[in-house]
């Protein structure tokens, strides 16, 4: 029996274990193997690592436990977007949109596919051509399933969920198994100082949390937002944190810093350390599984939210069009790819991940924020999930990004100036072609 659909016409299928493997499965991709090595440049004591990769998790989940409520707020398609728009108007909610698609989303997509092709290229003799060549032909490829519908592509989620969540456990086991090899002392390599040094290390971390709030733009499609939304992100961000923590224990359990500063793929070496170099291809297949369930869950979220703006007179019409047959907003998917496709022949990983999490984060303290902003604004607004810790929480959240946002700037200023260019190119657009449409 089909599922019944929303006023708005996308079909109600998502469950809480739906909402999970979209938390879980988009989260986890190639940043738990590739940032541990980045974070120990930056970083040489193991316990200071930890308590960043905890720092990360925290953050994580006080923004979900506060989109929680707008969630249970604003049940509807569009996540961030709705809750921009309700606390900030159109303009600011049309940046936001804009620059998911610009950048933020459609970047991340990008990232997790040249991290694709570069693990790619560890199983098969691939050039840097080929590389590419195989980061936009997976994106293409998930983007095609995608537009058959919403059950296709929360079955691969599910699927490959599933499957890295097993991949990391044993990965776990089996070096918390392995003996502790004798190394020689190493002198780790110099670090920034010590305030820079965190802050670059907490975006290097914040990337790999990237994707925790994607949930939320598929409101619409839950059977029961009121209650699988706010669990999704709770649940989900407890999950993640605790996989992460258990992975870098894992890896500084056979590799000294020293040695996780000279690898830019953790779990490899950790892995060649323990059981010598032929079992390194376990893990790259394990990589290429996450980064894949990273992607889908990318590809299959992002759509939702340019069709909340177009339906709501703030994009383009055509991105606001459901296929009669599949349910979903076909145009916005495919546009979606192709952009991200294109993306993968910018930058390198490194500048990929640094212009998604600045961009990212000035939203996420916006989004935050407007918790506190529509308590005083609108009191008796129903609010069926309310955060807890308020508001002590949604202002530890906001100075976060503010140190997020004000450290990426300091490290990286060029990074910054291209970020909020872009963004800001969307205004003019705004003025022009959707102010009077959307009233």
């Amino acid at each position: 029996m089909a599922e019944s659909a929303t006023s708005s016409g996308l079909a109600r299928e998502l469950t809480f274990r739906d909402g999970i493997a979209i938390v879980v499965g988009t989260v986890i991709g190639s940043g738990v193997y590739l940032v541990p090595g980045s974070v120990a440049r930056q970083i040489p004591s193991m316990s200071l690592v930890l308590l960043i990769w905890v720092a990360g998790g925290l953050l994580t989940l006080f923004g979900a436990l506060t989109l929680a409520e707008l969630g249970a707020m604003y049940p509807n398609a569009g996540g961030l977007y709705v809750y921009l728009r309700a606390a900030y108007g159109r303009p600011v909610a049309f940046l936001y949109g804009w620059g998911l698609l610009a950048l933020i989303h459609s970047g991340s997509i990008a990232t997790l596919a040249v991290a694709f092709g570069l693990y790619l290229g560890q199983l098969f003799p691939l050039s840097m051509a080929l590389q590419r060549a195989a980061a936009i032909s997976t994106i293409l490829l998930l983007t095609a399933i995608n537009t058959l519908g919403l059950r296709p592509g929360k079955l691969i989620q599910n699927v490959v969920t599933c499957c890295k969540i097993g991949g990391i456990g044993l990965l776990v086991v089996m070096l918390l198994a392995a003996s502790r090899h004798a190394k020689a002392a190493a002198t780790p390599a110099p670090v920034p100082p010590m305030v820079f040094a965190i802050g670059a290390a907490l975006v290097a971390v914040l990337w790999a949390y990237e994707g925790w709030h994607v949930v939320s733009f598929t409101a619409a499609e839950f059977r029961d937002p009121l209650r699988a939304l706010p669990q999704s992100l709770c649940w989900g961000a407890v999950a993640l944190a605790v996989i992460y923590l258990l992975a870098n224990i894992s890896y500084y359990h056979v590799l000294t810093p020293a040695q996780l500063q000279a690898s830019d793929r953790a779990a490899a070496a950790a892995v060649s350390e323990a059981y010598g170099v032929t079992a390194t291809a376990l893990v790259t297949v394990l990589i290429l599984t996450s980064i894949l369930g990273a992607m889908n869950g990318m590809v299959l979220t992002g759509p939702r939210v340019y069709y909340a703006m177009s339906r709501d007179g703030a994009f383009f019409r055509s991105f606001g069009e459901l296929n009669h047959l599949t349910r979903v907003p076909t145009i916005a998917i495919v546009v979606q790819g192709i952009w991200s496709a294109c993306l993968t022949l910018v930058g390198t990983f490194q500048d990929l991940f640094t212009y998604v999490i600045f961009t990212a984060w000035i939203f996420y303290g916006l989004s935050v924020l407007a918790v506190i902003l529509l308590r005083k604004r609108q009191p008796d607004l129903a609010r069926p999930y309310r955060v807890p810790g308020y508001p002590v929480i949604p202002i530890v959240f906001v100075l976060a990004a503010l140190f997020i946002t004000g450290i990426t700037i300091a490290n990286g200023p060029l990074h910054a100036l291209y970020g909020i260019g872009l963004i800001l190119l969307g205004l003019p657009l705004y003025w022009v072609s959707f102010r009077k449409a959307a009233g």
